[in-house]
């Protein structure tokens, strides 16, 4: 395997051991409500993501088996969005994971995040090939079903209300709101997504940034005072971990521009 590109900033806030990784677990998974996992060789893997260590987090999921699924998956997927340089190289791992989601999901068919990072791959290679051709080749329906299953399995998922806030926004900005209508997409639902997600996780930069783009998408102008507020508050966040601040910093980045 290629070597990933490293984490670009200082990830000595974000180095747990064991014990303190049991304490701040809670905090750290607020947003994907995975559970504490039983294998020690997992907790590594985790440890390891938290740290930024994207692609020995990647490595060390894979080789825990099947428990470490999740963790391979959300290093991979979260690398491949914010770190990976080549266009071409993100879109190969955006399937990657969304194809081992999809097998992990006949394997545990009750783990919402089967269910979640399929979701998550999907929408961002979506995003990358366009979202008028994902939406042509059906990829619109898994997104959604996927989202709207792993919410049913663990409705305090609060990166599942987000992703499918970002689906609703998303296909309304590209489709127009009648044609989205036949995708299941509706504004008022986007919304109430967003706002279930912040009130689920209140401290979570990536929730603010999507709320902030998808009323920027779903209602233009007049909403960009509320998004750039969002914004400031995201850029203001405390990150706990290293995908955290990236987000965070992809918050400053908002505001700037």
């Amino acid at each position: 395997m290629a070597k990933w590109t490293a984490f670009p900033h200082d990830n000595s806030a974000y180095v747990y051991d064991a014990a303190a990784l049991k304490k701040k677990w809670a905090r750290l998974h607020a947003g994907d409500a995975e559970p504490y996992p039983k294998d020690d060789k997992v907790l590594a893997a985790w440890a390891l993501f938290h740290a930024g260590e994207f692609q020995k987090a990647h490595e060390a999921g894979l080789k825990a088996g099947a428990a470490g699924i999740t963790v391979a998956n959300k290093a991979q997927a979260i690398y491949a969005n914010y770190l990976e340089k080549s266009e071409k190289n993100k879109l190969a791992m955006f399937m990657e994971v969304a194809g081992r989601a999809e097998a992990q999901q006949a394997d545990d068919p009750k783990n919402p995040n089967a269910y979640y990072w399929q979701a998550y791959a999907l929408g961002r290679y979506s995003q990358g090939i366009s979202i008028a051709k994902a939406l042509a080749q059906g990829l619109g329906s898994k997104v959604k079903v996927a989202l709207e299953t792993a919410i049913k399995l663990e409705p305090r998922h609060a990166d599942a209300h987000i992703a499918l806030g970002a689906f609703h926004a998303e296909v309304i900005d590209k489709v127009g709101a009648l044609l989205g209508r036949t995708q299941g997409a509706s504004k008022d639902q986007g919304i109430l997504m967003y706002k279930t997600a912040l009130k689920l996780n209140p401290a979570s930069a990536i929730a603010m940034v999507e709320y902030a783009n998808g009323l920027v998408m779903l209602e233009g102008d007049k909403k960009m005072k509320e998004a750039e507020k969002l914004y400031a508050d995201a850029a203001a966040c405390e990150p706990a971990d290293a995908m955290e601040r990236l987000d965070v910093e992809m918050a400053k980045a908002e505001l700037e521009d």
